[in-house]
């Protein structure tokens, strides 16, 4: 079955950075584009990065640009987002989804930013 397994996240200081990734099985992973998401207290779940099939394409929500990377390895069936200059405000779980006609969430990882 589908699986994607976060990984990654924590505490870390306001500037800080930290490299999530999520671990996919159960499907061939490098024909699926892929997203990272993110939810924090009491707000709706929000698109933060998009990559397509062979990372050629890359998309970035305006509040991380230039601060965070979305990056693929289709030999390890990982995707990756790399997060610099955090702040107070990216404190969220993050989740990966598989994009297609059937979506497929993993269970989130905590990313809690403050000093």
């Amino acid at each position: 079955q589908v699986q994607l397994v976060e990984s990654g996240g924590g505490l870390v200081q306001p500037g800080g950075s930290l490299r999530l990734s999520c671990a996919a099985s159960g499907f061939t992973f490098s024909n699926y584009a892929m997203s990272w998401y993110r939810q924090a207290p009491g707000k709706e779940r929000e698109l933060v990065a998009y990559i397509s099939i062979t990372g050629g394409r890359t998309s970035y929500a305006d509040s991380v640009k230039g601060r965070f990377t979305i990056s693929r390895d289709n030999a390890k069936n990982t995707v990756y987002l790399q997060m610099n200059s955090l702040k107070p405000e990216d404190t969220a779980v993050y989740y990966c989804r598989r994009n297609g006609n059937i979506a497929y969430w993993g269970q989130g990882t905590q990313v809690t930013v403050s000093s």
